[in-house]
């Protein structure tokens, strides 16, 4: 059963560990990302993009695949399915299909707008007990077409959208989407101690968790990140296992092109990548 990403991550949060966000594709990764969870005993947030929602087909696709496959695969640690950088619209379309967990990305609008819409989806949320992720400050690299450079957020517009009663607030510390560029100059320490000491107990979100240094990464939690979003190394892991399937000839010898066997290596290769950021976030053992 589906669950808010709430509880998971205010225990994360108390015990200075992170929960990853893993987002998902199709199948593959759905299973993967459960499988190694439930294997690792951890607490985990299945993360899906507007664009992934519809490659997909749609949320009610997604939701019914995700209910499925946790009744299947016995699946007891605690899982929540969580729209990444909804839309006001995606937002309510996930709500309507079941989602247990939605982020309203609403730092392109002025403050003023961004705080009525989501005090909006707070009332709905509280009203479905599903979690809200709400952001400031816009994360940079590329996110389903929008380029950021990755700003960083002001600590008081953080403080006015936490008190809105939100779960968890993603806040732009100099992180982005993607591979990180030669000349990136690290995550901004100052920005998130500031937030973290106007925002108290509330959960914080690293975007972008993909090639921020370990050593980073352990810092953020230390400050009050909670949760850390994983998209494109699962999708590189992917990449190359099944790039060197192809490039070994497998798919030709014997019924090597099945997509089961095609697929395999790659599939092997997500399951890897999660362990090794659910060891790096702390948060294996941890399922209630």
């Amino acid at each position: 059963m589906l669950v808010s990403a709430k509880d998971m991550l205010q225990k994360a949060k108390a015990g200075k560990y992170a929960v990853g966000q893993f987002n998902i594709n199709n199948l593959e990764w759905t299973k993967a990302v459960l499988l190694t969870a439930q294997e690792l005993n951890s607490p985990v947030i299945l993360g899906v993009s507007e664009g992934a929602g519809k490659y997909m087909t749609g949320y009610k696709t997604i939701v019914g695949m995700v209910n499925g496959m946790i009744e299947e695969l016995n699946i007891t640690v605690p899982v929540a399915l969580h729209l990444d950088h909804g839309s006001f619209e995606g937002c309510m379309k996930c709500i309507e299909a079941g989602f247990s967990s939605i982020m309203f990305d609403g730092s392109h609008y002025p403050i003023a707008e961004n705080i009525e819409k989501t005090r909006e989806l707070v009332k709905i949320v509280g009203e479905k007990g599903m979690s809200l992720e709400a952001e400031v400050g816009s994360i940079g690299g590329e996110e389903d077409g929008v380029v950021g450079k990755g700003e960083c957020a002001d600590p008081n517009e953080c403080k006015l959208i936490a008190d809105l009663g939100v779960t968890m607030l993603a806040a732009g510390i100099g992180n982005i989407h993607g591979k990180y560029p030669e000349n990136w100059e690290g995550l901004s320490f100052e920005t998130l101690d500031a937030i973290q000491q106007l925002t108290g107990d509330m959960p914080l979100v690293l975007h972008g968790g993909t090639g921020i240094p370990a050593d980073m990464i352990q810092k953020a939690i230390s400050l009050g990140v909670a949760k850390i979003n994983v998209n494109t190394e699962c999708q590189l892991a992917f990449a190359d296992a099944t790039r060197k399937y192809i490039e070994a000839g497998k798919d030709l010898e014997g019924k090597g092109f099945d997509p089961r066997k095609l697929l395999a290596p790659g599939y092997e290769a997500i399951k890897a990548t999660v362990k090794e950021k659910m060891e790096l976030f702390g948060s294996v053992g941890k399922a209630e």
